[in-house]
């Protein structure tokens, strides 16, 4: 078989011999920019300062740990520091003679071999498909032998967040105590997933996305040195739609070289934002002041502009997100605008728009738009869904805020109240008034007038158990002082009504007699007064006020219900009792109620 393979293969061996006698040309293998511009020293890296001081100062200092944990987004470069770190440890100089080093030669035979991922003490395995504990056992055997022609065996698991939980606990005794040869650098993007454990043995180094501004210049040097003609513009396109991922620019720029190569040579912003499916940025400034200004029609021509060209309306939306944020950070940090962290149209036509809007303005903004977007995702015609929610944002700039809408309506009620024949309005210190005039009331009528007020006096006696029973578990059938009647619920205690009795005689001078029945009896006090504040509630939230409120911010709920009593309501010796000091503590029912709904 090994015959069929050489360079003097017979004729007759091919299946498809070819019709010509010239031989047919060879192709040629393209190499990638995120490959042919792969980093090979620690020079090379860009925007990992922190990493690689740390990691000069350790060899210089002969501090090397014996395993690293590399995390970060895709394409920030773990695998390539972890292939750096290989041949910085083995590297030994043009001469041969060399030690450990932060700068490898890359002309050694082990700088070589690293480089070209064949050397036999290197090993890279994929965690997310060698997952089993076999996997990890298999390097465990192999890290009791020396390197075969390096100095140190490394060890790289990218993804290892993937290993099994079995897979973890088999290397942990050789990761905390490894032989002095071998080395472990680990790669992951969910550093959460790794157990604190294996995290605990290792040198953390979080790799950051690296910054536009930086992806722009390296995305410009390499455009230079491939001898492509890109706008600069175009090159931030590009740098923005890899969110920090140095290997997905760079297969963007490969994919913008190659579609420029069907024009003029040029490859300009329309032609990258094509290809991206984002709409210019100027379009997006367009559309936030056809939003500022609530032009709806104005909003909508610029979406259909949009759309001819070819881009999603949800991602110029997700961009007119984007510029929201933008204007929030120009408004609060105002030096943005003079810096050069951001480019001369966003600094310029940015700072402009962001003076004449409010932070409040921007949060209703964000949030509106925010949800809008998942509805987006989640509708049908995602043009349409778009367009819905570009008019509802172009009222925004109609609707006052929410702190407005609060006191127009406390000015409503009080002209109303106002304008009712026979109501006074109440005084400044309405609440003062009604506790004074309700402490005479309380004394000239000792007796209890209500099973109220009963419950009330409990609270009084400092008896809290006493009185969350009678609120909770008494179910009153007849209130006729002294007598009173009632149905106690299994929970209460056995002594319940003794106690009650005995209170009762205490406080108002007289025999009380309790009556305990089997008779269905009226709501407990508690499971009125949730009942009562449901239906305050079912109220409040058909009120017309509250339902063009919540038409206007959709998503919005009613929480929380408080109500004032009027200045008009009888007061009764109940209202003038101090509530124990632990009451302050402990919310009311109608909390309880709240929650439990949810």
């Amino acid at each position: 078989m090994a015959g069929l393979f050489e360079d003097d293969e017979p004729a007759e061996a091919s299946l498809f011999p070819a019709e010509t006698s010239e031989a047919a040309p060879q192709a040629v293998a393209y190499r990638v920019l995120a490959r042919k511009y792969r980093p090979t020293t620690f020079n090379d890296l860009i925007g990992q300062d922190a990493l690689v001081r740390t990691l000069r100062n350790a060899f210089a200092m002969g501090r090397i740990a014996h395993a690293f944990m590399l995390t970060g987004v895709r394409g920030v470069g773990k695998t390539t520091t972890a292939r750096i770190l290989a041949r910085a440890l083995n590297c030994v100089g043009p001469d041969g003679t060399g030690g450990p080093t932060p700068d490898p030669c890359g002309v050694c035979d082990n700088c070589r071999a690293i480089l070209a991922d064949r050397h036999p003490d290197v090993v890279e395995m994929d965690a997310a498909s060698n997952t089993g504990v076999d996997d990890v056992r298999e390097i465990i055997e192999a890290t009791k032998f020396r390197p075969m022609t390096a100095r140190i065996k490394v060890f790289v698991i990218d993804e290892v967040h993937m290993l099994s939980r079995n897979a973890f606990n088999a290397l942990l005794k050789t990761l905390e105590e490894p032989p002095p040869h071998v080395k472990f650098v680990f790669a992951t993007t969910e550093i959460r997933k790794v157990p604190v454990t294996v995290l605990s043995r290792c040198q953390r180094f979080d790799l950051k996305r690296v910054s536009v501004a930086e992806l722009s210049g390296h995305f410009g040097k390499i455009a230079q040195a491939e001898a492509v003609n890109i706008e600069p513009g175009a090159v931030d396109l590009i740098a923005r739609a890899a969110d920090g991922s140095v290997r997905d620019g760079l297969s963007l720029l490969d994919q913008a070289i190659a579609l420029g190569a069907m024009g003029d040579g040029v490859i300009s912003m329309p032609i990258v934002a094509d290809m991206l499916g984002l709409a210019d940025r100027s379009m997006v400034f367009d559309l936030m002041d056809a939003v500022i200004a609530g032009g709806v029609a104005e909003a909508l021509a610029v979406t259909d502009k949009a759309h001819e060209r070819g881009a999603d309306l949800g991602v110029l939306l997700g961009d007119l997100l984007g510029l929201g944020h933008l204007l929030t950070r120009l408004k609060t940090v105002p030096d943005l605008a003079t810096g050069d962290a951001l480019p001369e149209a966003e600094r310029s036509r940015g700072a402009e728009m962001a003076a004449r809007l409010s932070i409040a303005w921007l949060g209703r903004f964000w949030q509106i738009l925010l949800k809008g977007l998942g509805e987006i995702e989640a509708a049908p015609d995602r043009r349409a869904a778009s367009e819905m929610m570009l008019i509802r944002l172009c009222h925004v700039a109609d609707m006052p805020p929410p702190g407005e809408l609060v006191r127009r309506l406390s000015d409503m009620n009080a002209a109303g109240a106002s304008a009712t024949p026979g109501r006074v309005p109440p005084p400044a210190g309405g609440g003062t008034k009604a506790v004074a005039n309700g402490a005479p009331m309380s004394m000239a009528a000792p007796m209890p007038q209500s099973f109220t007020e009963v419950v009330a006096m409990a609270g009084t006696r400092r008896d809290p158990l006493l009185q969350a029973h009678l609120r909770h578990d008494a179910h009153l059938i007849r209130f006729a002082p002294p007598v009173i009647e009632m149905r106690l619920a299994p929970s209460a205690p056995r002594d319940c009504a003794a106690r009650l009795a005995a209170m009762l005689e205490s406080e108002t001078g007289r025999r009380w007699t309790i009556v305990l029945s089997t008779a269905q009896g009226e709501q407990s006090i508690a499971e009125a007064a949730r009942e009562a504040a449901a239906d305050a509630k079912e109220d409040a939230i058909r009120h017309p006020l509250v339902q063009a409120i919540l038409a206007v911010f959709p998503g919005a709920k009613i929480e929380t219900l408080h109500q004032e009593e009027a200045a008009s309501a009888p007061t009764t010796a109940a209202d003038t009792i101090e509530p124990p000091p632990w009451m302050e503590f402990a919310p009311d029912d109608a909390a309880y109620f709240e929650e439990a709904e949810e």
